[in-house]
């Protein structure tokens, strides 16, 4: 910025620090505002400050623990299988053995003198590295290796011979690919319509445009997409695409390409060549009327009776509104009870499903590999001098585990050129039992590691099995009217009241419930099924909404379909059973059971 300025102005600019005058002109000098934007950008930038700060992290054991507390019987299933085969140490027992311990453990020793498969074998207790061996002679490291190397391969051999193919006659290859066959795969509703569109005459101009509309169908068999945008997106007039709709609506299933429901009703009927009946003209004149169920106005604007009105929306109701449901994948879920409850006598008995669980063990084949790696150094000691200085040496290092220095020092030993027989044999002996431990920690080490995955895992799926048991306990002993009587007898329970009973904490209860179910003798429901607030009645006592439900759908069930109950109704007639409800959680509880408001229920 320039501009003329007198002596004052330039006195003044002088003082203020802010430019300099030059023959009656004044240049602003910048270096003053750019100095400040630095240090705006520097206080601005990435800094590093120590802070202090609390965290609850979850240790992988503990993750481990929640996550078989939480999985189903089926997941665990294979979390077991999955730890089997990533964890040399564990085995599972078979069920021969298991029920064979079990006839042992029935009526053999007592519990305190029963191994406990979770501890591996006792002689894994030893441990040589800092311990004492007996002056028992020590196993080859190398020949037990050779020897489980060589049961594994005659395991392979084994399965490579009874895996051998044999050849086939040709009868029983006819019936191998008769059977390969028969095997269906599902089709989708876009792969049935696709096969139409290429079975149809549509020019091969306009089979693009119906595989464009196939494209945007959804599932239940509608159009998407408006018939504008498909134009656009073909780069083809309106016309076009309209006409080419036409054909794909007279494909299958019947309805399949409409645009809303009473496009799609009507096509049913049309394909039925039902177009001249009542059912059309209350489809295609009262579309409004009859999702209102406004059965008086439509028989005036037919001049029918209300019967007859009646009638044909009896025939309208089996008209199919989702014409692409057959073809929707089979979303039934298979449950495998995970808790059953059996009575026996007076007394429900509780037991858990422990057949779909693999029984683990730690291997008894890893007890020899633990036991190793103790270094004889009496024979040493006993071939040398008492007082050599080297043999000393050799001895300290060795019980100090400094293996890499006796390793030296019994090499410097064994290229004395004065040995005699006996002690060049007592280093030899001596330098392999040093090799043999230097050689082994490592694979010691992991499979001390192994060991404990597999203790833990044995002992959290323990842990869980009991956690459940003591839960499904807590529950059938709260709901014994309803394991005897049915929903109507459910009382209310919460989990903070179980979880205060059983002993852990709320969080847990939600876990060991989470995706769980029980076999009672009213069937099969899920173990959460069991935890729902309840109502007060006027003795006192509580009801469980889940029983208040099953009231006003029984209540529902047997009214007159012509005079319909209204939700105020019904709150009447729960208050004179003792259970005082409002209209607005009768509402609440009807819409939750898919009960239409009285006004859409009422017949004629």
């Amino acid at each position: 910025m320039i501009f003329r300025a007198g002596r004052g102005d330039r006195a003044s600019a002088k003082r203020r620090d802010v430019g300099r005058c030059d023959g009656g002109i004044l240049v602003i000098d910048l270096s003053f505002a750019r100095s400040q934007l630095q240090c705006k950008a520097m206080t601005q930038g990435l800094q590093l400050a120590p802070k202090l700060t609390q965290s609850l992290v979850l240790s992988p054991q503990l993750q481990q623990s929640l996550a078989l507390l939480q999985a189903p019987v089926l997941e665990l299933k294979a979390l077991v299988e999955r730890e089997l085969e990533q964890n040399p140490v564990l085995e599972e027992v078979s069920t021969a053995e298991a029920e064979a311990q079990q006839k042992v453990d029935d009526g053999g020793p007592s519990a305190a003198t029963q191994a406990d498969p979770t501890e591996p074998p006792s002689d894994l207790l030893f441990d040589p590295a800092t311990e004492k061996g007996s002056n028992g002679p020590v196993d080859d490291f190398q020949a037990e290796f050779e020897r489980l190397a060589q049961l594994d391969q005659e395991w392979r051999d084994h399965f490579a011979q009874t895996n051998v193919r044999t050849r086939s006659s040709a009868e029983e290859e006819e019936k191998r690919q008769f059977m390969f066959d028969s095997l269906t795969v599902g089709t989708s509703l876009q792969e049935s319509l696709m096969e139409q569109v290429r079975m149809s005459e549509l020019p091969e101009a306009e089979r693009s445009i119906g595989e464009l509309i196939v494209g945007n169908i959804d599932d239940n068999g509608y159009l998407k997409a408006a018939v504008e945008e498909l134009a656009t997106t073909a780069a083809v007039p309106a016309e076009d695409v309209l006409r080419v709709l036409k054909t794909v609506q007279t494909f299958d299933p019947p309805g399949v390409g409409a645009r809303d429901i009473r496009e799609c009703l009507l096509l049913q009927l049309e394909r039925a060549g039902q177009q001249h009946t009542t059912e059309y003209r209350i489809i295609a004149e009262f579309m409004e009327a009859l999702g209102k169920r406004r059965i008086p106005e439509m028989a005036r604007g037919l001049g029918l009776s209300v019967e007859e009105v009646q009638a044909a929306l009896a025939r309208i109701a089996r008209l199919e509104p989702r014409p692409g449901r057959e073809f929707l994948p089979d979303n039934d879920l298979y449950v495998v009870p995970e808790v059953f409850v059996r009575k026996v006598g007076d007394e429900f008995v509780v037991s858990l499903n422990s057949d779909e669980i693999p029984r683990l063990r730690i291997s008894n084949a890893y007890k020899d590999l633990m036991s190793r790696t103790a270094v004889d150094v009496a024979a040493l000691q006993a071939s040398f001098p008492v007082n050599d200085a080297g043999v000393a040496e050799v001895v300290a290092a060795i019980k100090a585990g400094d293996d890499a220095k006796a390793v030296a020092g019994l090499r410097h030993l064994a290229e004395l050129p004065e040995l005699t027989a006996a002690q060049t044999r007592a280093v030899h002996q001596t330098s392999a039992q040093v090799k043999e431990r230097l050689t082994f920690v490592e694979t010691r080490n992991y499979i001390r590691e192994r060991i404990g995955a597999a203790k833990f895992l044995i002992k959290s799926i323990g842990q869980r099995q009991q956690t459940i048991t003591n839960i499904a306990r807590e529950i059938v002993k709260r709901q014994k009217e309803f394991m005897e009587k049915g929903v109507a007898n459910l009382k209310p329970m919460t989990m903070a009241q179980v979880a205060e009973v059983v002993g852990v904490h709320e969080t847990t209860v939600s876990r060991a419930v989470s995706g769980k179910y029980m076999e009672t003798p009213q069937g099969v429901f899920e173990m959460k099924y069991f935890f729902a607030g309840g109502l007060q009645t006027a003795s006192g006592d509580g009801v469980s909404s889940k029983s208040v439900k099953d009231m006003i759908a029984d209540i529902f069930h047997k009214e007159d379909a012509k005079i319909p109950l209204a939700d105020d109704e019904v709150a009447r007639m729960l208050k004179a059973k003792g259970i005082a409800i409002a209209r607005r959680t009768v509402a609440k509880y009807r819409a939750e059971l898919g009960i239409l408001p009285s006004a859409l229920r009422k017949s004629y």
